[in-house]
């Protein structure tokens, strides 16, 4: 039986149960996929002690040179070595595919919690701004708010943590609203339970699951947003290098060096498709329906 003071979770299950779960022999995949993660991580924490060269560093005595021993994926058209700006670029994804979504996910949790909870003047308040801003899609509004603002790091976090923000405020007050017809809710309003402390305490472990698997899917959006973002000129500027402007550089010289559009391109698509299967099974494990 339920009490005031234990909440009724979305699921018993300890963390390595769900983490049993995301990893068993069943699901070869996830465990491919964290690898990936894993490494991309690594990469992009190590990436000045692993890279090569300096990414930055040009040589016109190198000029779109082809993969060899020295440049692994040979360089572009400034003579910079391609591999080396990839291994930097991954630090950018890493630091905007983590930070824009969990900016995201608290404004957005905050929203939505607030809306699903207290009903009335706050939901539609609430409910208006969420839908004004889902009219348009992530990346449209991205591109908005980016060619308004102008680059640099801080824009573009601002933008992509605006971008995300709708999303995670309608999830979490679809789920408030669900969990505030609870009887253990009922009862903990009745015995007298101050309104900060039947959210914290009851709401939001209750409504945790889907913001948490939300989350995870968007750090694969993020990455791809900035990538997008930057690629037309609105994300990280050039000559700090990014997936994404390492592909735009790279397209006036497609046939002199075709491996920096190669190797940012099977980048993104690689890193944010095994991002995307450790979500999934995420959501699985999480779902208490699952067998």
């Amino acid at each position: 039986m339920t009490t005031v003071d234990e909440p009724l979770l979305a699921s018993d299950e300890p963390s390595f149960g769900v983490l049993r779960r995301m990893f068993s022999l069943e699901r070869p995949g996830t465990i491919v996929a964290a690898l990936v993660v894993l490494a991309f991580v690594v990469v992009a924490v190590l990436a000045p002690t692993i890279a090569p060269y300096d990414p930055l560093k040009q040589s016109y005595l190198k000029i779109n040179t082809y993969p060899s021993a020295d440049h692994w994926l040979g360089t572009d058209q400034f003579g910079r070595d391609v591999l080396s700006r990839l291994l930097f670029g991954a630090r950018n994804s890493l630091i905007f595919g983590l930070l824009a979504p969990g900016i995201a996910a608290i404004v957005g949790t905050v929203l939505g919690v607030c809306a699903g909870y207290f009903g009335g003047v706050v939901d539609r308040i609430v409910s208006r701004i969420i839908d004004l801003l889902l009219s348009f899609p992530e990346l449209l509004l991205a591109i908005m708010i980016s060619a308004a603002l102008d680059g640099g790091f801080w824009n573009v976090l601002l933008v992509l943590s605006i971008a995300f923000v709708p999303g995670f405020a309608r999830v979490a007050r679809a789920t408030t609203l669900a969990v505030r017809q609870e009887p253990y809710i009922e009862a903990s309003i009745s015995v007298g339970l101050r309104t900060r402390t039947v959210i914290l305490r009851h709401v939001v472990p209750n409504m945790a699951s889907p913001v948490v698997v939300l989350a995870t899917l968007w750090v694969a959006s993020a990455i791809r947003l900035e990538a997008s973002l930057s690629f037309l000129g609105l994300g990280t500027r050039p000559p700090a290098p990014s997936w994404g402007n390492i592909i735009r550089d790279a397209l006036g010289n497609v046939f002199g060096s075709p491996w920096p559009i190669i190797g940012a391109g099977l980048a993104i698509t690689i890193v944010v498709l095994s991002i995307n299967v450790l979500g999934d099974a995420l959501r699985d494990a999480l779902d208490p329906d699952m067998p």
